[in-house]
């Protein structure tokens, strides 16, 4: 298993961190501490968030964390069962694209926000495969607050890698690793302040 944290030294964010079927790209902080204090400031303050909501065995439940939906249109977008359309970008998140678009040299179109009051909201393992998402496309996340770790399984030989996203770290997952590997956001007690991550996709039509 391959941990990547705030101390891996020369970084190479041409570097592919999965083993194989996959490819997950680190950049670190690609901005200064004052610019992304003053990004995660407005994020808390500008943004429309709302409790996340899922179908969970057969049962509609409401988590804590929140969640927002951006994009260049009203897409309808479909997870864990729940419809939602998005809201249109502000200025903002458009400004953000395109700091994540200049580094990833690639085009997003939407953006799914989500909010993580403290250590005890994370998100379980999963895959970002939905229909709605343009199959092998570029899923860039740029974290702003705590540190939180972000794990990855292969979904045949349950092999692991771990980042640790810190304020200001953007990461890009692209290629098959949405067929083969799995990835959440492990809850934990040792964390105790808010974390937002905007996760830019490339949604079809």
């Amino acid at each position: 298993m391959t941990k990547i944290d705030l101390f891996t030294p020369d970084l190479d964010p041409s570097k592919n961190y999965l083993p194989y079927d996959g490819e997950v790209y680190y950049w670190g902080p690609i901005l200064d501490k004052d610019r992304a204090n003053g990004y995660y400031a407005r994020l808390m303050e500008e943004i429309a968030w709302k409790h996340d909501e899922a179908i969970i065995f057969g049962k509609h439940m409401r988590t804590a964390r929140k969640v927002a939906w951006y994009a260049d249109k009203t897409y309808e977008y479909t997870y864990s069962n729940i419809h939602r359309r998005a809201l249109l970008w502000t200025p903002l998140l458009l400004e953000i694209k395109a700091l994540v678009e200049q580094k990833t040299k690639q085009s997003y179109n939407a953006c799914l926000l989500n909010l993580y009051h403290n250590g005890q909201e994370g998100v379980s393992w999963h895959s970002d495969d939905e229909k709605d998402l343009q199959p092998e496309g570029s899923i860039a996340s740029l974290s702003f607050g705590a540190v939180r770790k972000f794990a990855l399984k292969h979904k045949t030989t349950k092999e692991k890698e771990e980042l640790l996203l810190a304020h200001g770290d953007l990461m890009e997952m692209k290629g098959a690793t949405q067929n083969h590997w799995v990835h959440a956001v492990p809850k934990t007690k040792k964390v105790q302040k808010p974390r937002i991550s905007l996760t830019f996709r490339q949604m079809l039509g």
